[in-house]
């Protein structure tokens, strides 16, 4: 359903460290820069761009979204979040684990990146 999703940053630097890192813990590629300054990371058939944002004001995060990453098992969830703990992202939410609801059993963990986007590492377990 979805093609591509921009998160905007006040600091792209600080956000090549903390996506290089948890997208290469989901077999992702290091970012690349676009040629407009924008930090782009392709993976299975989408693109995730990091931008200043256009407009020229500063970058917030939206306040009640999540962007949710799928991964194949509950050791890569892990790792994508140890990734983004060491590399300036915030653990939040409760710890990395299994929450059960009425779509079954899901494996989640949740980081907030330097300037706190909600993100979501997400497995969904076998019935």
């Amino acid at each position: 359903m979805f093609s591509h999703i921009v998160i905007g940053s006040n600091d792209i630097e600080t956000s090549r460290k903390f996506y290089d890192a948890t997208m290469g813990a989901l077999g992702a590629g290091p970012g690349f820069d676009d040629g407009n300054g924008r930090l782009v990371y392709m993976h299975n058939g989408a693109a995730l761009l990091i931008s200043k944002p256009i407009d020229g004001q500063p970058a917030t995060h939206a306040n009640g979204g999540t962007i949710g990453f799928g991964v194949a098992n509950p050791e890569q969830a892990n790792a994508w979040h140890s990734a983004g703990v060491a590399n300036g992202g915030k653990s939040i939410e409760d710890a990395p684990g299994v929450r059960k609801g009425p779509q079954g059993s899901l494996y989640l963990a949740y980081l907030r990146d330097p300037d706190g986007n909600k993100l979501c590492a997400l497995h969904q377990l076998p019935a």
